[in-house]
């Protein structure tokens, strides 16, 4: 599979795709003035213990007080799991493979009390309503190693298949690392040498130092640590010796990079190209295109179906349609054509959008129990090229299947997106008619306290040409038992839903 990383630099904002085979895969985004927080160490104090919830909320500086539960507190392996599984938006390489504990929590208020200040790092951005996630459990990611001072424990990258290998890199940091602290190796040390990892140890070890002296010196809340920018996390976190080509539009960025690759992996064939050409360099290689596209909530099919993805707060639906597509043998084999087809699609929109969270998708109804196995098959086997942690229940007698995946940012649409500020993010507003009839209640009630014989009725352009034309007889019918003049000016600065009756 040949994979591309495209980098677009400028002054305001830095785009990074991942490109497989042509198509965007992956894109991550960061605006100057709202850089990514997932990372960054904060010294923090605690505002308000919740025993009922068994979490608390800690003042770090941020707008909003950010949460802590309780087994981000204590030296509880899961929590570390899921925040190195989790919390690095781009460093799925590293999704490690951690021995999780079986035993109770204590209560949070024995572990914190109001006023008490403590260090955490950012886990989860803050989503929607929410504030941001933290943990106690500090986690310094390297190219070769994820550095936890907090934990005596040693994990082990899943991805990395070997099992002679994963000893061999196991008993290698278990010789080298200080004692009591701990250690992950990430999918990048697969064949790597005891120096390469002794030289990624002590650099974390040395900015762990740093962080320790930062964090006396400063009262909380304060930031006391930032991590990468996101051209140097997914150099950091993504770039593997599949990735064959990087192209960047800045010679500082190219600087960057050429001095990333000579440091820290100076056997990788990687070829790095500075493009230089007046066209935008994500125009010409065709991914304005495909950005625009993960905006919309109908994406087609080859075959002439189509899916529609809606977003909501609690969950995002996907529905599968047949669309145009008629098939050539009967329905049963058109419906399974296209929920197969749709699996691929479903697979690739849900990593290039980032979606997250609880996921419905609505398959076209099979009869067959063998279909309805063929593509839950399907849809595990075309999810296993995403970094992310997903879970998948089989497919039910209704067509649907319920999927979690793991969400650690917001997705791209509401990156790049905001509420639309006619329907407030309904996705819905009220038709020209539904407006000229509430039009018409509202000059019921209102037009015998005004004065004078004529009424002014600012509308919607489009509103006054519904009252001209069509609805015309609901306006005469109003003159006439009210025995005053109705007079319509179009507005063309209100919004659709917007009028105003006044004295004329």
């Amino acid at each position: 599979m040949m994979k591309k990383l495209v980098i677009n630099k400028t002054s305001h904002e830095t785009r990074v795709a991942l490109q497989e085979n042509g198509h965007i895969a992956e894109l991550y985004i960061e605006r100057t003035r709202e850089r990514g927080i997932v990372g960054n160490i904060y010294k923090g104090k605690v505002i308000r213990v919740l025993p009922g919830m068994q979490a608390a909320f800690v003042d770090i500086g941020l707008e909003k007080a950010a949460f802590l539960y309780v087994a981000d507190v204590i030296d509880e392996m899961e929590a570390v799991a899921d925040f190195v599984d989790g919390s690095r938006d781009s460093s799925a390489p590293g999704n490690e493979n951690l021995e999780e504990t079986e035993h109770p929590l204590p209560p949070i208020e024995d572990l914190l009390q109001e006023g008490q200040e403590i260090l955490v790092q950012i886990a989860k951005e803050p989503l929607g309503t929410k504030g941001a996630r933290i943990t106690s459990h500090i986690s310094l990611p390297g190219r070769h190693l994820v550095y936890m001072p907090t934990i005596d424990h040693i994990g082990i990258s899943r991805r990395i298949e070997n099992e002679d290998e994963k000893e061999r890199l196991r008993r290698l940091v278990e010789h080298i690392r200080p004692e009591g602290t701990g250690f992950i190796v990430r999918t990048a040390a697969e064949s790597k040498s005891e120096d390469d990892l002794r030289s990624d140890m002590t650099s974390l070890a040395e900015l762990w130092q740093d962080i320790e002296r930062i964090q006396e010196r400063k009262a909380a809340p304060a930031l006391v640590h930032s991590d990468l920018d996101v051209t140097s996390k997914v150099l950091r976190d993504i770039l593997t010796e599949d990735i064959g080509h990087i192209l960047v539009d800045t010679q500082e960025e190219y600087d960057k990079i050429v001095q990333f690759l000579g440091t820290y992996m100076p056997s990788l064939q990687c070829n790095v190209e500075l493009y230089d050409k007046d066209e935008p360099l994500f125009d010409a290689c065709g991914l304005e295109v495909e950005i625009s596209r993960a905006l919309g909530r109908k994406v087609w099919l080859k075959s002439g179906g189509y899916i529609i993805i809606e977003q909501t707060e609690a969950l995002t639906a996907v529905d599968v349609n047949t669309g145009r597509f008629v098939g050539k043998r009967n329905l049963e084999d058109t419906i399974l054509r296209t929920n197969l087809e749709a699996v691929k699609e479903i697979a690739y929109q849900l990593r290039l959008r980032n979606i997250g969270g609880l996921i419905i998708i609505d398959f076209i109804d099979m009869e067959k129990e063998l279909h309805r196995e063929q593509v839950h098959s399907a849809l595990e086997e075309a999810l296993k090229k995403d970094k992310s942690k997903t879970n998948i229940l089989k497919i039910s007698e209704l067509g649907l299947v319920e999927m979690t995946r793991k969400r650690v940012r917001e997705s791209i649409g509401r990156t790049l997106c905001e509420p639309c500020p006619y329907c407030e993010g309904t996705g819905y507003v009220k038709s020209r008619t539904t407006m000229a009839f509430e039009i018409f209640r509202k000059l019921k009630r209102e037009m015998r306290e005004l004065p004078g014989y004529r009424v002014n009725l600012q509308v919607h352009p489009d509103v006054a040409t519904l009252l001209y034309d069509e609805e015309n007889g609901g306006v005469e019918e109003l003159e006439q038992h009210f025995q005053k003049q109705i007079s319509i000016i179009a507005r063309p600065n209100f919004h659709i839903e917007q009028f105003e009756i006044a004295a004329g």
